[in-house]
């Protein structure tokens, strides 16, 4: 591999007018597809195999057109101080608003006035118009959405508070911020660490394109592929994070190789060819675990997995094509006056140990104590983690000045935290000789339960399946919500062994919690087939089954305290107010699964360009603790800076207004902190020097039978090996730079 990416690295050099012409046409139809393609009309959200869905798809067939998945809204009146919202004029106010939302859009499934619904507080104060579409959340109309808004704003004329939630006025949310603070921070990163500006410059220039042409890929295919709201923001979050830091990686080799005297050319084909090496293997991992994401068999999952999957892969062929090309443009404006310098004294043998050489040189010495104080560290900042509770969040996160917030707050107060989250039982009375007797029964065993309220059964045309809406006492995310679904669907069990009828609960709130159930079921499968084949790869890289062992140990360790630290934020409200958290409650259930895939394949890479540089010293002759020095020497500013850049660009999300971004903003900069700087940079050196030779060992059948993918380029490094003047070496050198 090493010998093909270095002929790759010297072509795309040598040929980079025609190299950028192609990325550049590609980020142009990339950005026409975008632009012309028509917007996104559905983000539909199912859980195949699970009672809440199954209880959907009930409805859709037994009821069609009454859209049981669509969006709803309630409007929310509260009376002003000494009156009711039964006054004449407040009641005249509410029931014009009625009849303005029935003729605001062809989209309205059904408007429920409040006054007929008996949806009015008992002191009167509070009452809410429920309103319901026949599309979802994403498929509604610019206009629908206006004609919702207005409608709140013309009852706020009155003097009454009017405040509007559900999911109908969702939206995409709006990162545009985080994006440029996480440059930003990554440019100042950059020109610390080349202390040159075009250096800087390179991978922030080509990593945008990567994400440019990755994310407009993904706007043009919305609209065919079904793709939520979400999958675009997070492709961009990673693949800008892997874009910078896998060119990162190839320009600092291509500057140490320009410092050892070489010509430009033969410069940016041994980069390409040892460094480019690390990013293909790097970058697999990354996939595989995105891709991975699909064994959780939630479509929605799926597709944000193989989106972000595609950008990464566009980050890797960037890396490999499109930097030696630009490195070409650069010239040798590239290496800053402060690199020239060292790269003399270097050569002179006066060069100063830098910060890894030291750094790796006390791990030598220290190796227990170490990593007892990393592992020790880390697990007891992992302690939290011990009281994951999982859900979705609800309009109970959002922030305080949203009318969503608000709406929620002004229900719990007049009608009790119950009301937003209604749980939707469905009766299914084809099998019953007695359907009205089932239902009525199923009611009865609800109400013995201890729920809020219970409305009476309503039955489909045909007589054979019953709706019950049930009010629960607490709040949709709370835990007690989620024993009274459990209790319902108990009692259902007995109910269709007694009468034939069959109980199913569902509503978003019981799909949350369905939702949660089946993340917690695919984690263990999800985290053996992803650590498994990532550990079959990094044998391949390192020829070794102790480092890849170590590796996968060390990406647990570093999780488990990210999840600590996550549940300790956003669940018991530490230090919540800093970043922005205005309502603890369970932690988002696909948090820990994606933050899994994600950060194992990011945990990887550092584990690949830092180790890499050990196995290459090593095999080249150098002692294990000596190799472990050099890998520090050449690669821990480099890797130092790669987290640091990757740190940025995650918590720029956290200033994101929805609450699922910035979790998971944080989750990954949190987890990234832990495993580049803890783990890899502490606890892999420590370990590595107890083990000494045994870190590399790998039993000879294993390695007859492991194909050799040359990762550290040995193979290349013999065959680059000519005698200077040599007629043989001199035409060995050309046949292998010819392509």
């Amino acid at each position: 591999m090493a010998t093909f990416l270095y002929k790759l690295g010297r072509l795309t050099f040598r040929r980079r007018r025609f190299v950028a012409l192609i990325w550049v046409a590609l980020l142009a139809v990339a950005g026409i597809g975008a632009a012309t393609a028509p917007a996104a009309t559905s983000s539909s959200f199912s859980i195949p195999g699970t009672e809440a869905q199954r209880a959907f798809d009930l409805l859709e067939q037994r009821n069609p057109g009454t859209s049981a998945d669509g969006a709803t809204a309630r409007v929310v009146f509260k009376a002003p101080e000494g009156e009711k919202v039964t006054d004449p004029a407040n009641k005249s106010g509410i029931t014009g608003i009625v009849k303005e939302l029935e003729s605001g859009s062809k989209q309205i499934a059904s408007v429920a006035d409040p006054f007929a619904t008996q949806a009015v507080s008992q002191n009167g104060s509070t009452a809410y118009i429920s309103v319901s579409y026949q599309v979802s959340s994403m498929e509604l109309t610019d206009a629908t959405r206006e004609s919702l808004e207005d409608a709140g704003k013309d009852a706020q004329k009155s003097g009454m508070q009017v405040e509007i939630g559900g999911d109908a006025l969702q939206v995409m949310p709006h990162t545009g911020t985080a994006e440029i603070i996480g440059v930003v921070i990554a440019a100042i990163v950059l020109v610390i660490t080349f202390g040159s500006l075009v250096a800087a410059g390179l991978p922030l220039v080509t990593a945008l394109v990567g994400v440019g042409i990755g994310v407009s890929t993904i706007t043009a295919l919305a609209s065919v592929l079904d793709l939520g709201s979400t999958t675009s923001i997070l492709a961009m979050m990673i693949g800008l994070a892997v874009g910078i830091d896998y060119a990162l990686f190839i320009v600092s080799r291509y500057r140490a190789e320009l410092a050892e005297g070489r010509e430009r050319e033969e410069a940016a084909g041994r980069a390409v060819g040892t460094a480019g090496s690390a990013v293909v293997f790097a970058g697999l991992t990354v996939v595989i675990a995105l891709v991975g994401l699909a064994v959780v068999n939630i479509p929605m999952l799926t597709k944000m997995g193989f989106a972000a999957a595609g950008t990464v892969a566009i980050a890797v062929l960037i890396a490999l094509t499109l930097v030696p090309a630009a490195l070409g443009f650069a010239g040798k404006r590239v290496m800053g006056r402060k690199a020239r310098k060292a790269a003399e004294a270097e050569k002179s043998s006066e060069a100063k140990p830098n910060m890894g050489t030291r750094w790796a040189r006390f791990v030598l010495r220290k190796p227990v104590w170490v990593m007892l104080v990393g592992v020790l560290g880390l697990g007891i900042i992992a302690v939290p983690a011990a009281s994951l509770e999982m859900g979705l969040p609800d309009d109970g996160a959002q922030p305080k000045s949203t009318t969503q917030r608000q709406a929620y707050d002004m229900l719990s107060d007049g009608f009790g935290p119950g009301f937003n989250g209604p749980l939707l039982v469905v009766v299914d009375t084809k099998n019953s000789s007695d359907g009205k007797a089932a239902a009525d029964r199923v009611s009865e065993e609800i109400e013995a339960i201890g729920v809020g309220a219970v409305i009476p059964p309503a039955f489909n045309k045909a007589g054979d399946t019953a709706t019950i809406t049930v009010i629960p006492k607490d709040r949709p995310s709370s835990h007690a919500t989620e024993e009274v679904v459990h209790s319902i669907r108990d009692a259902g069990a007995d109910v269709k062994s007694d009468t034939g009828a069959e109980v199913l609960v569902t509503g978003a709130t019981a799909m949350n919690i369905d939702f949660s159930q089946k993340m917690n079921d695919a984690l263990l499968p999800y985290l053996a087939l992803v650590v498994g084949l990532a550990f079959l790869l990094l044998m391949l890289v390192f020829r070794s089954i102790l480092v890849p062992l170590k590796a996968a140990l060390g990406f647990l360790l570093s999780v488990v305290a990210a999840l600590g630290a996550v549940v300790a934020v956003f669940q018991w409200g530490w230090l919540g107010s800093l970043f922005g958290v205005e309502q603890t409650g369970p932690i988002m259930s696909m948090m820990p699964i994606f933050m899994v895939g994600v950060v194992f394949g990011l945990a990887m890479d550092y584990e690949v360009f830092l180790v890499t540089r050990m196995r290459e010293a090593y095999v080249h002759g150098e002692s294990p603790g000596q190799a472990i020095v050099t890998g520090f020497k050449h690669g821990a500013r480099v890797v130092t800076a790669a987290a640091v850049i990757m740190m940025a660009v995650f918590s720029g999300f956290i200033g994101s207004s929805e609450q699922m971004i910035k979790m998971i903003g944080f989750s990954l900069a949190i987890a990234v902190f832990f495993d580049a700087f803890v783990v890899r940079m502490a606890i892999v050196p420590a370990v590595l020097a107890l083990l000494g030779k045994k870190a590399w060992w790998l039993p000879r059948w294993l390695d007859r039978a492991l194909p050799n993918v040359d990762v550290e380029g040995e193979k290349l490094q013999k065959q680059l090996t000519v005698e200077p003047g040599s007629e043989g070496g001199e035409s060995g050198e050309r046949e292998l730079v010819r392509v």
